[in-house]
């Protein structure tokens, strides 16, 4: 079976990088971690659990036996696995799709499941980028650019941070190892503005980065 991105002239890039540009980091957004954070699959089937549980004790309450109980899961049980199997799909769909290219100049999101569009995101318009890890050690990248640069919700999405449709960042989802990835471009972003690398910062309590972290750099978030 052939690939809609078979002839990219670079994998995950609109064109061959340019002599000196180097690439440090190329990924996708993990289908799994997408599903479960961002789709949201595992809440949505505790939701139906929770349902049919509900409509079981209901049913046994008014004197069904098992068999009534199955018969009142029948509408429930193919709403719930088309749902689930929609969403999965989805999040599928995206990781199949979806390339994240990071060099030592810019970064470069590569998205779209029907219609496929690219994004360069030169360091020069990246104000900061944010951190969000999860306890598996995935986690998302959200990049803030700089006031001039505008790009519509509709076309990142859903590769972007949610809410943010006044002035939208774009987001590096479910990525495996989302610690290492921030660091790199932490040390891109740096290297870029002509500063010493920074380590990773802590967040505080709240899971907000620091007031004193420095811009420019990944921070957790």
């Amino acid at each position: 079976m052939s690939d809609d991105h078979d002839f990219e002239p670079a994998y995950g890039l609109p064109e061959l990088l340019p002599a000196g540009e180097r690439l440090l980091w190329q990924g996708a957004p993990q289908w799994r971690v997408r599903a479960r954070e961002a789709l949201h699959v595992r809440k949505l089937a505790a939701y139906f659990g929770v349902l049919l549980a509900w409509r079981a004790v209901v049913v046994l309450g008014d004197g069904g036996g098992l068999i009534a109980v199955a018969l009142s899961w029948l509408w429930m049980l193919p709403l719930a696995a088309l749902a689930l199997g929609l969403l999965t799909t989805l999040a599928w769909l995206i990781g199949r799709t979806s390339v994240y290219s990071i060099t030592d100049r810019r970064v470069v999101m590569r998205i779209g499941i029907v219609l496929t569009i690219t994004f360069n995101l030169p360091y020069r318009t990246i104000e900061a980028a944010g951190l969000r890890t999860h306890p598996d050690g995935s986690g998302d990248i959200t990049l803030t650019l700089a006031p001039a640069e505008r790009i519509a919700y509709l076309h990142l999405w859903p590769h972007v941070r949610p809410w943010k449709v006044a002035r939208t960042e774009p987001m590096l989802r479910a990525l495996p190892d989302a610690q290492h990835v921030a660091q790199l471009l932490s040390n891109a972003l740096a290297a870029s503005a002509g500063v010493a690398p920074a380590a990773m910062p802590t967040p505080d309590a709240a899971g907000r980065p620091r007031a004193n972290d420095p811009p420019g750099h990944a921070l957790a978030a």
